[in-house]
């Protein structure tokens, strides 16, 4: 067992954090809404803890007369030793107690033999922050044990590493031209600076938790596109995403047995009642449409419960799911999103990969969008269901609409706030390539397009962007996460064009 969550503690600690009291909706409907503010301490990074590994990199060397007998580094005995060991549990207690998602440091390795470089790789832990203050084969030893390494050099926090000298020349180039490290590059390393290092952590953290996540696939996997069959295959070969077909000749019965129960709806009526007396919030389409949302909302979390799984995805949700529940999968999707969990549309499994690592990497909700086409330095981005909580706390002020292209249910038109940062992720079919741009919120205007909508001015070449475009969806939230997800894609292989670099 991982020393963090397992899925059930996932959806347990989320749906308690954000008022929910057990995720899945009992016989009664005794249940809190998905909306309200969550509680304190409440955290939208629940996932498992990135356990770290600090490991201090050292050798002594004998004096030798008339003749060069040490490199360079400040670590020169055993005392010099103990009291950089020390001093590098407190700064990463400081670093940690600075970090919103849970990291736990483990105590410092002393590593100044392959032995012990052999066993700190293969010790219980998912990221290895190495202080190469000297020694020379133990690096390689570390990075080859198939786990992250971080190597962490000293410069004007002192005492000097060797490592800063030759790091680049020596371990990176092999004393070539060429990058010869098979296992790490030059973002790996970091001078000094420990919000390197947690950027980086963050990234880790993010890839840990997506890698291997158990999604519901109401209507199985698909993809837009090409990426009907790509995205599905590449999901699982690549990210391990565990896809849990439900089908809808299964689903049918529940929504029908549930929009059937009187106590079900009147507590759906209920729960649309409490929606509605939120500030910022209006409906304009008819309230049973709403009270079947909140229905859905029941039904999806059970199958959530029942599979363990914190995240959902419905296909067909543009026209085989709205007979059956009398509404559309908008709201449902919107309120899971709000939640703390995860739900996306369309079940577009090129980009849904792209959602569960920036929704880990950023500790917020996440917005799966159709762009447009870049021009003038801008684009629009829409679809018919966003998350209201954007920034991870607050709900957004909201709209209650149809569905746009049935004019049929409930889907919520979220006024994203003007002037965020965004950041925007752009999927390739084929999972090779990935772009990425920050984009400013300019307006949430109301066109004749998927209700949550947003012009975004773009930052960087807009013109590259627009060149560069791949796949169809895009993946976006509030806030500059660029370098964490470009981090993490490196790791899988993945190559990444950041256009606003």
């Amino acid at each position: 067992m991982d020393n963090g969550f397992n899925r059930r503690d996932f959806i347990k600690a989320v749906g308690i954090g954000a008022g929910m009291g057990a995720l899945a909706l009992s016989s009664s409907c005794q249940v809190q809404s998905a909306f309200r503010k969550p509680a304190a301490g409440m955290s939208f990074h629940p996932g498992k803890t990135l356990r770290v590994q600090p490991a201090l990199v050292y050798q002594f060397h004998q004096r030798r007369e008339a003749t060069s007998w040490r490199p360079w580094g400040g670590l020169h005995n055993q005392s010099d030793v103990d009291n950089e060991a020390k001093r590098i549990e407190q700064e990463l207690k400081k670093m940690s107690a600075k970090s919103d998602f849970p990291i736990t440091v483990q105590p410092v390795a002393l590593v100044n033999n392959n032995d012990k470089a052999k066993a700190v790789g293969e010790s219980d832990c998912d990221v290895i922050l190495v202080y190469a203050s000297g020694g020379w084969g133990e690096l390689d030893t570390l990075a080859a044990s198939g786990k992250p390494n971080i190597m962490f050099l000293r410069h004007q926090s002192g005492p000097v590493s060797l490592w800063y000298e030759i790091a680049h020349p020596h371990f990176l180039r092999r004393a070539t031209d060429e990058y010869k490290n098979p296992n790490m590059d030059i973002w790996d390393i970091v001078v000094d600076d420990y919000d390197e290092v947690l950027w980086r952590l963050r990234a880790l953290y993010g890839l840990k938790n997506a890698l291997g996540t158990r999604i519901i696939a109401i209507g199985d996997a698909g993809g837009w596109g090409e990426g009907y069959k790509l995205g599905p295959e590449t999901a699982r070969a690549i990210w391990k995403l565990d896809i849990q077909p439900v089908s809808y000749q299964e689903l049918e019965p529940m929504i029908k047995k549930n929009l059937a129960d009187e106590k079900v709806v009147e507590q759906a009526g209920r729960e649309a009642d409490e929606y509605l007396g939120q500030k910022g919030v209006s409906l304009h389409t008819d309230k049973k449409f709403l009270v079947n949302a909140f229905v859905l909302t029941k039904v999806f979390r059970e199958l959530m419960t029942k599979a363990d799984a914190p995240a959902i995805t419905v296909n067909g949700c543009m026209g085989t799911i709205i007979p059956m529940a009398q509404t559309t999968a908008c709201m449902p999707l919107s309120l899971i999103n709000d939640s703390g969990l995860m739900a996306f549309c369309e079940s577009d499994f090129v980009v849904i990969p792209s959602g569960i690592l920036l929704r880990h990497i950023s500790g917020k909700p996440v917005f799966l969008n159709d762009p447009t086409h870049p021009h003038d330095g801008m684009i629009t981005i829409a679809h018919c269901t966003a998350p209201r909580r954007m920034n991870g706390k607050d709900l957004e002020p909201v709209r209650i609409h149809t569905h746009f292209e049935s004019d049929y249910g409930a889907a919520p038109k979220v006024q994203m706030r003007k002037g965020e940062i965004v950041t925007n992720l752009v999927p390739d079919f084929h999972c090779k390539k990935w772009v990425g741009c920050r984009s400013k919120i300019i307006d949430h205007p109301f066109y004749d397009i998927c209700r949550s909508q947003i012009d975004i001015t773009i930052e960087g070449d807009w013109q590259k962007l627009l060149e560069d475009m791949r796949g169809f969806h895009w993946m976006s939230c509030y806030g500059d996460y660029l370098r964490e997800t470009g981090y993490a894609l490196k790791k899988l292989g993945v190559q990444w064009e950041n256009i606003s670099a």
